[in-house]
């Protein structure tokens, strides 16, 4: 059953959507925005669509019992634990459409875009943290890993959050999206990190030092305003880039107030604590 769904608005983007009777679709705790009053609203901390780390396993097959019980027990406090080192909502809210269509309405927390992706069971799809909005029930939601070494120097890619199965789910972003498949421009792009929304399973992620250890590597750290890494992201696929970082609109809304903490030259003398 395709999820109706219609994205509205300009610079803080809304999802309006369309239940048949019987369908149920997910969000994070904090995004949803409105319902009609035949839509019936559960909070749950494993939502319908909720899954392990990396493969998008489910919880519920444990069996009867009191062994089954304390099995799907388990499993949700893993997916739970999991959201929380994420940094993720510990809930999801679940929404079920009953005696006719019924309507409810999401929105992210930053000005930006939203963007509906249609998974068909053969791809996964990444998106950074706090990207997810809402999915349909068949749409699965986990916790995937960059790698240390490759996380901790990216930042913004250590944690990511992973959707498998099939159906729609709705991602925002801050500031204006663009579509870029690495493919089309000689296999490989170079992004900062905090521009990354979202890309398909089957590119590659990585971090690069920018520059060698000699002068020209020291002033892009110091006065290039990125630090001392760019994300990498190579293959064949979609890659979804956001024109704003969070770290760009926190430094920017700290100096309209008096209070600018990126230095006189941003990069490595940011002291920005987010």
């Amino acid at each position: 059953m395709t999820l109706q769904q219609q994205i509205v608005g300009n610079a803080m983007q809304m999802a309006v959507c369309t239940l048949s009777p019987g369908q149920t679709v997910y969000c994070e705790a904090g995004k949803f925005l409105f319902k009609t009053a035949n839509v019936a609203m559960e909070t749950r901390l494993g939502g319908p669509g909720s899954g392990g780390s990396g493969a998008g396993s489910g919880s519920g097959s444990g069996g009867s019992g009191v062994g089954g019980m304390l099995r799907q027990a388990m499993g949700t406090a893993m997916q739970v634990g999991q959201r929380a080192l994420a940094g993720e909502s510990l809930a999801f809210q679940c929404f079920t459409a009953s005696g006719g269509e019924g309507t409810v309405g999401f929105a992210g927390v930053l000005p930006g875009e939203m963007r509906a992706l249609e998974l068909t069971g053969s791809r996964a799809w990444f998106a950074e943290k706090d990207a997810f909005v809402a999915a349909e029930s068949t749409v699965q939601f986990g916790i995937a890993f960059a790698g240390g070494r490759q996380g901790m120097s990216g930042g913004e890619g250590f944690v990511l959050e992973k959707f498998t199965g099939t159906g729609t789910v709705i991602i925002a972003g801050a500031g204006n999206f663009i579509d870029l498949n690495p493919a089309e421009f000689g296999g490989r792009i170079e992004v900062d990190t905090g521009c990354i929304v979202a890309f398909e399973e089957g590119i590659q992620y990585g971090v690069q030092r920018i520059g060698g250890l000699n002068r020209q590597g020291v002033m892009n750290a110091v006065f290039g305003g990125e630090g001392l890494s760019l994300a990498t992201l190579e293959g064949n696929g979609r890659v979804i880039l956001q024109s704003m970082t969070i770290e760009g609109l926190a430094n920017a809304l700290k100096k309209s107030q008096g209070g600018d903490k990126q230095g006189p030259t941003g990069g490595l003398f940011s002291t920005h604590a987010g």
